[in-house]
C-alpha cells in the first residue's frame, strides 16, 4: 500500500510511529492543526501536532537530545506531511513530579 505524502499522517499512523521508537513509553499526541489555519506549514496539508512522551530513555539527556529522538521518530514526515511538534519528552520520575505536585491556591 502507498502511503499518501500530501496530506497530515492520521492519529494512529503517527501513534505507530512513536510506539516503534518508544516501546515502554506512555505517548500522548493531540492534532493542534484547527489551531494554524492560515499559517503556510498548514497550506499544504501538513500537520501539527504536540506530542507527550514519557519514557525512562530520557533519563540522563537533555531537553534538546530528548526532542531529538521525538523528530526521528517522524522525520521522514517533515516537513511535508508533519509540520511542526509541539515536543513534552519527560521521564518517569518527571513526570511523577508533575501529578505529585499540590495544588495551587488562587
Amino acid at each position: 500500500m502507498q502511503e499518501n505524502n500530501s496530506i497530515k499522517p492520521a492519529h494512529d499512523a503517527m501513534l505507530e510511529r512513536f510506539r516503534q521508537a518508544f516501546p515502554e513509553a506512555a505517548i500522548q499526541i493531540e492534532d493542534e492543526s484547527h489551531l494554524h489555519v492560515g499559517h503556510a506549514g498548514a497550506s499544504g496539508g501538513a500537520g501539527h501536532f504536540r506530542v507527550r512522551v514519557i519514557d525512562a530513555r530520557f533519563n540522563g539527556l537533555q531537553r534538546i537530545a530528548r526532542h531529538r529522538l521525538v523528530y526521528d521518530a517522524v522525520a521522514h514526515w517533515m516537513p511535508v506531511r508533519v509540520h511542526a511538534l509541539n515536543i513534552v519528552a519527560i521521564t518517569l520520575e518527571e513526570a511523577g513530579a508533575l501529578v505529585d505536585r499540590p495544588a495551587e491556591s488562587a
